[in-house]
C-alpha cells in the first residue's frame, strides 16, 4: 500500500506546496497559542496557550504518530520560519562532527520535562508561549549558520521525541524499485534536483537529513517532510506501508545512523523515551508529593529543583541502571556457560532497549491520551473566550464552560489497553531481537527483558489507577 497513491490523500502530498500549506496551519495556530499566552487570561484552562499545547497537541501528536507517522515534522512550523530566515543569510558551515549524535538532543528532552514539572507549565500560559519562542529561535539561531538540517537532527527535544515514537508508525517513506535507484546518476534525492543547464542551481532540494533512500531503514531521523519524492526524477519513492515497530528489531546498517547496536545515544533515546513516559504520568498522581516530601525532610532540603533532580535521576538514571543493566548482565549470564562467550553488557544493552520502545509508547500514550480525552471539548469554550479577549466580541458565540470531555473512569479501560498493547509489543521485540543474535538459546536471552516489561507494566498500571491531576482542565464555570 502506498499512500502517496492514494486519490485525495496522495494527490495532495504529491503537491509540491503541500508541506507549506501544512506549515502555514500550524505557524498559525502556534501563533494564537503565543498571542493569548501572553495577553489571555493567567488561568490556564481558559487560556488557548495552555490548552492547544498541553491538552490537545500532545494527545493527537501520539494519536498522529500511531495511525500514519511523524506528521508534527512534516508540518513543522520552526522549519517554515527558518527557511524563511535563511533567504536573509544563507548557512555556510558544516554541522561540527562532534556533535553528531544525539546527546545533545537527549540532554534537551531531559531539559524540557524537568522545566515542565518544576515550573508547572501547564499552568502558565505565558510560560508556555516563551517556551515555543524559544524553539522558534533555536531553529533559526542553529539553521542559518549551518547547512543540512542539524536543529531537527541533533538538537530539537520534540524531533527526538517523534524519532523514537515513529519506530510503532505503520507508514514509511520508501523506495518502491532499489533497482531503479542502482541505475540512477543524480542521486536527486540526497543532492536536490538542479535546474536544466544551470547544475549549481537547486530548484528542489534533496533530504537535508542525509538519508539516502536506498540505504534508508525505518522512520528514525525522518521528517515525513517529502522532499526527496518532489526531487526524484524517476517518481520512485512512495509513502508506504509496512508492519509496526519492525524496524525496532532490525540492526541493518542505516543510511547516515549506521548499525543501532553500535550507537549508544540510541539506545539511550529509546531508555529515556519509556522511562521518561513512566516518569512523566506519575508525576501527575498524588504519591509523587509524597516522595518529594520524604527527600526534604530525609536530606534537610528546602527547595523543590533539588528535590525534583533526585526524583528524575532516580526515575532516569538509577531505576534504569538496575532494570536495564540487570537484564544485560543476567541475558549474557543465561546465553553461554562459557565467559569468554559471552557478548559485552553494553552491547547487550544497545540490541535490547530498542525493544522497551512500545511499551514506552503505550505509556505516553496512556497519558497524553487521558488529557487528549478528559478535556476534548474544552478547546471550544476556551476559543470562544479567546475571540472575546482578542477581538472584544463573541464572534463565536458565549462560552459554554460546561463543555469538557469525557470521565476520567471512562478513559481508564482505554488507559490499560494502550500501555497492555505496548507490554506485548516490547515483549514480541524482545523474542525477534534474541532469535536474531542468539538463535539458539532465544527465549533465555529474551527472558530478563520480559521481566523488566512486565515489571514496569504493572507499574505503570499502579500509576493510571491513581487520581490524576486534571491540568487544564479543571476549571467552573
Amino acid at each position: 500500500m502506498d499512500v502517496l497513491r492514494w486519490p485525495v490523500i496522495g494527490r495532495f502530498l504529491r503537491w509540491r506546496r503541500a508541506r507549506t500549506t501544512v506549515q502555514l496551519v500550524l505557524l498559525t495556530a502556534a501563533a494564537i497559542v503565543v498571542l493569548h499566552g501572553f495577553t489571555g487570561p493567567d488561568l490556564a484552562p481558559r487560556n488557548l496557550g495552555s490548552v492547544l499545547t498541553w491538552v490537545h497537541y500532545r494527545g493527537l501528536l501520539l494519536v498522529a504518530l500511531l495511525v500514519a507517522g511523524n506528521v508534527f515534522c512534516m508540518g513543522c512550523p520552526f522549519v517554515l520560519v527558518r527557511d524563511a530566515a535563511r533567504r536573509l543569510h544563507a548557512p555556510r558551515r558544516t554541522w561540527p562532527r562532534l556533535l553528531r549524535s544525539k546527546w545533545t538532543g537527549i540532554a534537551l528532552l531531559v531539559l524540557v520535562l524537568f522545566s515542565y514539572e518544576l515550573f508547572d507549565l501547564w499552568a502558565l500560559p505565558a510560560g508556555t508561549a516563551w517556551l515555543i519562542l524559544a524553539y522558534f529561535g533555536a531553529a533559526i539561531a542553529i539553521d542559518v549558520m549551518f547547512t543540512g538540517a542539524g536543529f531537527c537532527k541533533y538538537v530539537c527535544p520534540i524531533g527526538q521525541f517523534n524519532f523514537v515514537a515513529s519506530g510503532i508508525s505503520p507508514l514509511e517513506v520508501q523506495v518502491r524499485d532499489v533497482s531503479t535507484c542502482g541505475t540512477c546518476a543524480t542521486v536527486d534525492c540526497i543532492r536536490g534536483r538542479r535546474e536544466a543547464g544551470r547544475p549549481d542551481t537547486i530548484v528542489q532540494r534533496g533530504c537535508e537529513l542525509h538519508l539516502f533512500l536506498p540505504n534508508k531503514v525505518g522512520n528514525m531521523d525522518c521528517t515525513f517532510c517529502l522532499d526527496c519524492v518532489q526531487a526524484c526524477p524517476h517518481d520512485n519513492i512512495g509513502l508506504l506501508a509496512r508492519a509496526p515497530a519492525a524496524e525496532l528489531a532490525d540492526d541493518r546498517p542505516r543510511s547516515s545512523l549506521g548499525r543501532p547496536s553500535r550507537r549508544a545515544d540510541l539506545a539511550v533515546l529509546a531508555v529515556i523515551f519509556t522511562f521518561g513516559a513512566l516518569l512523566n504520568a506519575f508525576a501527575m498522581t498524588a504519591p509523587v508529593h509524597d516522595v518529594e516530601e520524604w527527600l526534604a525532610r530525609t536530606l534537610n532540603l528546602h527547595s523543590e529543583g533539588p528535590v525534583l533532580a533526585l526524583v528524575f535521576l532516580g526515575a532516569l538514571v538509577a531505576a534504569p541502571l538496575v532494570l536495564v543493566g540487570g537484564a544485560a548482565l543476567l541475558t549474557r549470564r543465561l546465553v553461554s556457560a562459557s565467559a569468554s562467550d559471552r557478548p559485552p553488557a553494553g552491547l547487550t544493552v544497545r540490541r535490547f532497549a530498542h525493544a522497551l520502545v512500545p511499551l514506552g509508547f503505550g505509556l505516553w500514550l496512556a497519558h497524553y491520551g487521558f488529557h487528549l480525552l478528559t478535556g476534548a471539548l474544552t478547546v471550544i469554550p476556551v476559543a470562544q473566550s479567546a475571540v472575546v479577549d482578542l477581538a472584544g466580541w463573541a464572534a463565536l458565540g458565549e462560552p459554554r464552560w460546561t463543555w469538557v470531555g469525557m470521565r476520567p473512569g471512562s478513559v481508564l479501560p482505554i488507559q490499560l489497553g494502550a500501555v497492555t498493547l505496548g507490554a506485548f509489543g516490547s515483549i514480541a521485540l524482545a523474542c525477534l531481537i534474541a532469535g536474531r543474535e542468539h538463535p539458539r538459546t532465544a527465549v533465555r536471552a529474551a527472558l530478563p527483558w520480559m521481566v523488566v516489561t512486565v515489571v514496569l507494566t504493572l507499574l505503570s498500571v499502579w500509576v493510571f489507577l491513581q487520581p490524576m491531576e486534571m491540568r487544564g482542565t479543571s476549571f467552573v464555570g
